[in-house]
């Protein structure tokens, strides 16, 4: 079941020219920064109430981060969503005919499960299901 918004992720092409506005002038809480490299990215976190923002910058030209800014620029890139039963939370999505992404859950930013579904699925946003890790 989905309990909550857990972050907003936000593609950025330099996290060292973000990073300044989202610690210093908002004064969100900095939760660390974190490279994933199977999915070829590095990952700032703050929190903000329950709710984190997540930026992206790619690590390689072949991310998908990397495609998502050459396309559209720095903006909203995904909206996740918290469940404390990811594989059940897949299961209901494709028992429900929507596309996923992701079959199976994979490894997120600080220890979390994550699984995508298609925004064909999703109202055209690109919509993220994720159990939550460390943080």
């Amino acid at each position: 079941m989905i309990k909550k918004i857990n972050h907003i992720g936000i593609a950025v092409s330099s996290l060292d020219a973000q990073i300044p506005f989202y610690r210093d002038i908002l004064g969100l809480k900095d939760l660390g920064v974190e490279e994933i490299s199977d999915q070829k990215v590095k990952v700032a976190m703050f929190a903000v109430g329950e709710v984190k923002i997540e930026l992206l910058e790619p690590t390689s030209s072949t991310s998908p981060i990397a495609k998502f800014l050459e396309k559209k620029g720095d903006g909203i890139h995904h909206i996740a969503y918290e469940t404390d039963g990811i594989v059940s939370e897949i299961k209901h999505m494709e028992d429900s005919d929507i596309q996923m992404l992701d079959k199976t859950a994979r490894d997120g930013a600080h220890g979390t499960k994550i699984a995508f579904l298609h925004p064909k699925s999703s109202g055209r946003i690109l919509t993220e299901i994720c159990q939550p890790g460390t943080i």
